[in-house]
């Protein structure tokens, strides 16, 4: 049967089908030890749950505005005061079916056929088919893991052209945990403002940030220039939300207004109570979020005492959300000459699950999640570290 055209350009979600593997043998009885997983192990706050359940007894179950209920919009503005300083009207928000579905609302409303997106790489593996789902070409911008995976100001240059008319930057990042300083990500800023370039800073992981590094967030520049920046974030990573689908985005008014538009011809308004829980989730109490950043800021530590015992294997420490991507190109032999074999290679003899970097746009690296107990990640690491030395 022939599909749409547009679709060749799109692969299927690489983390999404590992999932689906480790699922698949587990059904087959194979004992399973998953780390391809982008999803917290932690239970949804009470308070959250509790807010969706009234709302259920209060028969809140109708069709609700595109953009969301007031409450919700003004709990996003809300939430920006509150962690960062800045002033933003409800107008300015938008609540939709997951992070996943602002940023492809937003791309779609802001992205001309023929224009370039800007993509630091390794990068989250949606970006660059909801760019070529928009008529536009993804440029990426190189990093490396001997840098921490920070992009620079030379190399976003050198990749610019005057067909480049955005920038998407996502600290805390998928897949490397890099996480930019308030000061670095102003210079990139001031760089893209210079240039015309619109920066899309997808934030999903601001509340997964270990110290001793601090939150940084553009939204004090979309306070300042609100015609040149949005602002994806959602609850699914931060709040363990992640089968709510929740997601919400502040932007300029007018780009609400059309990616509502565009929302209200695909999916129109989020699930009615579920909104009231995000109400609950941006406004607090944050207790559990911050214990659940300490457990993972632990988990970290515990991994890369394990990968670091890998003679041949380059790791930087990520500075937040709860992946690490360690160059592991040293351990590539004649039979597994790249991240999809070796990722292969070791779910074959552990029944560890992992995900390519080839997926992120970085052959000789894997993703490892540490979204998962201390007990588990530890007989992973080493049920991997006996593979790769073997």
């Amino acid at each position: 049967m022939l599909t749409a055209l547009r679709l060749s350009c799109v692969k299927p979600s690489a983390t999404l089908a590992m999932s689906a593997k480790a699922k698949e043998m587990k059904a087959a009885g194979r004992r399973v030890l998953d780390l391809s997983a982008g999803e917290p192990d932690f239970p949804t706050p009470a308070h959250v749950k509790d807010a969706a359940k009234a709302a259920l007894d209060a028969d809140f179950t109708r069709y609700t505005a595109v953009p969301g209920i007031p409450e919700a919009r003004a709990a996003v503005a809300g939430y920006f005061k509150q962690f960062y300083g800045v002033s933003a009207p409800a107008e300015a928000a938008i609540i939709t079916n997951g992070g996943k579905q602002a940023l492809y609302n937003l791309i779609q409303a802001y992205v001309n056929p023929g224009d370039e997106v800007l993509i630091p790489s390794p990068y989250w593996v949606s970006y660059p088919d909801m760019v070529r789902l928009a008529g536009a070409e993804p440029a990426f911008v190189p990093t490396t893991a001997e840098s921490g995976f920070k992009i620079t100001l030379e190399a976003l240059e050198k990749a610019r052209t005057p067909k480049s008319t955005m920038l998407i930057i996502n600290s805390p990042s998928n897949p490397t945990g890099c996480h930019h300083t308030q000061a670095e990500l102003d210079a990139i800023a001031a760089w893209a403002f210079s240039r015309n370039v619109f920066v899309l800073s997808d934030e999903i992981y601001d509340q997964l940030v270990y110290e001793p590094a601090k939150p940084a967030s553009m939204a004090g520049w979309w306070e300042s220039k609100p015609e040149m920046v949005g602002i994806v974030n959602g609850l699914a990573k931060s709040f363990s939300m992640t089968g709510w689908r929740v997601g919400y985005a502040l932007a300029h008014p007018d780009l609400i207004k059309a990616m509502s538009k565009l929302q209200g011809q695909s999916t129109s308004n989020v699930c009615s109570f579920v909104q009231k829980a995000a109400v609950a989730a941006l406004t607090g109490p944050f207790d559990a979020v911050f214990a659940m950043r300490q457990a993972f800021a632990r988990r970290r530590d515990l991994a890369l005492s394990i990968i670091n015992t890998w003679e041949r294997a380059v790791c930087p420490t990520p500075q937040g959300a709860f992946y690490l991507f360690p160059d592991l190109s040293g351990y590539f032999t004649p039979e597994a000459p790249d991240s999809t074999t070796l990722c292969a290679r070791i779910m074959e003899a552990t029944g560890v699950v992992t995900v390519p970097g080839a997926a992120f746009g970085d052959d000789a690296c894997l993703r490892l999640s540490y979204a998962t107990d201390e007990k588990t990640l530890t007989e992973a690491l080493t049920l991997m570290g006996g593979v790769l030395k073997g």
